[in-house]
């Protein structure tokens, strides 16, 4: 979200933003709006100073014995207080109205994001590994279920279309990655583990700008909480309407949890299989910063969530994302995609993104300086460290073997108990 001063001041600056995301210029209408607000408040602030004013009169014209004077000075008051009263309601409309249309409007790409109107327009950063040989790739499904461990019926029967049933191995191999990349962050990357709530209510998701621009892709329950889509929902949260002393940024902080996304416009995209689920499970990493340390915190995640990758032994590719294809709330996005040899092309399985001050200022999580200061907007972060399940996805499809088996990455082996492979006998 916007502070529509800024946009006073950079109507240029502001337009050039959009127009790098392929959006129309917005600054004329916002201003526009500001103004009517401003001009509102300008006449409730003159009707509150002569309503001041007449109520001395009042006592005066009595004082001097003039009654019809007093008269006409207290219907004048009466009309300019039924003038507050129904201006100060038209005042917490404008301000509602000003406030919706800045919310709807996404962040403003960093001057270094590849501009572009969609993914054609990302730019490769880096590679690691290389794709395997394999006499016969196979899809993650196909392999799945001929071990036996990948129900797609039962889950429909169950919960419908998008939803799996993992048993036996490939179960404890989802609870394994989770397992390991959480160790990893904690351990050596120094993130604090948390469990939050998987169930949020409206002005969280509108903090970090789900809402209200997104609210088909969520789900809501009967309690008006919402399912959250990712743990940067309520990760990011947890300094909304809090003044972080600077000594304490950055802040960093992870969380496994189950994700819920309603996928309103993926219909007839990645029907088969886990790619795109309406439940999945991701290990998420949440940095909260100044705004100096925002840049290097950046890169900083990039190489945590690339760690997991490296240590998997699977190949990937880090794609700097163009401004036609970030997020909502994003300034500039990594994506890391994982190669898939049963599709033969890489897939998106973390994002990486700076939003500068842009949810700060929609949670109003600030930080005081330590030099004393005024209190500043944080700068907010998040990643995935990583997508659980696309991750077990590409463990099955780059570690198969020619009999149908699945080794197990060698990172993950003590949480098998020492166990080398999966197999149909594997249970």
């Amino acid at each position: 979200m916007f502070d529509i001063k800024w946009i006073r001041d950079n109507p240029e600056v502001f337009d050039a933003g959009l127009k790098k995301r392929g959006l129309a210029p917005e600054a004329a209408r916002l201003i526009a709006l500001d103004d009517m607000r401003r001009s509102h408040i300008a006449k409730l602030q003159d009707a509150q100073e002569r309503r001041n004013a007449a109520s001395k009169e009042i006592g005066k014209f009595k004082a001097s014995g003039d009654e019809d004077g007093a008269r006409k000075v207290i219907d004048e008051v009466a009309e300019l207080k039924s003038f507050i009263q129904e201006g100060e309601e038209q005042e917490r409309e404008l301000i509602a109205g000003l406030n919706r249309a800045l919310s709807e409007i996404p962040n403003l790409p960093m001057d270094d994001v590849p501009v572009g109107e969609d993914e054609d327009a990302n730019v490769e950063r880096h590679r690691f590994g290389t794709p395997p040989a394999l006499k016969a790739p196979k899809e993650h499904f196909e392999i799945g279920e001929a071990l036996g461990l990948m129900d797609f019926e039962t889950a429909a029967k169950l919960s419908g279309s998008r939803f799996v049933l993992l048993k036996g191995a490939l179960a404890r191999l989802e609870r394994a990655l989770a397992a390991f990349m959480l160790d990893l962050h904690t351990k050596e990357h120094g993130y604090q583990e948390t469990l939050p709530p998987f169930m949020v209510r409206d002005h969280v998701l509108f903090g970090t700008g789900q809402l209200p621009k997104f609210e088909d892709d969520q789900f809501v329950t009967n309690t008006e909480h919402w399912l959250i889509p990712t743990a940067e929902v309520p990760l990011t949260n947890l300094v909304r309407e809090e003044i972080v002393a600077e000594d304490e940024l950055p802040m960093r902080v992870t969380a496994w949890t189950p994700c819920f996304r309603a996928e309103a416009g993926a219909a007839g995209r990645d029907t088969r299989g886990m790619i795109r689920q309406h439940q999945f499970s991701k290990v998420e990493l949440v940095s909260i910063t100044t705004p100096e340390q925002s840049a290097a915190e950046l890169e900083r995640m990039l190489g945590c969530a690339e760690e997991v990758l490296k240590r998997l032994e699977l190949p990937y590719r880090v794609m700097t994302l163009s401004t036609g294809d970030m997020g909502f709330a994003a300034r500039k996005t990594y994506d890391i995609e994982v190669w898939l040899p049963g599709q033969d092309t890489f897939r998106e399985i973390s994002s990486c993104s700076v939003c500068g001050d842009f949810q700060a200022r929609r949670m109003n999580g600030r930080y005081r300086p330590a030099d004393g200061g005024a209190p500043r907007f944080l700068h907010t972060l998040n990643g995935s460290g990583v997508a659980v399940g696309r991750a077990m996805i590409a463990v099955l499809e780059n570690y198969l073997q020619d009999d149908g088996s699945v080794a197990i990455p060698s990172v993950l082996r003590p949480y098998f108990g020492g166990e080398a492979t999966i197999t149909t006998e594997s249970r």
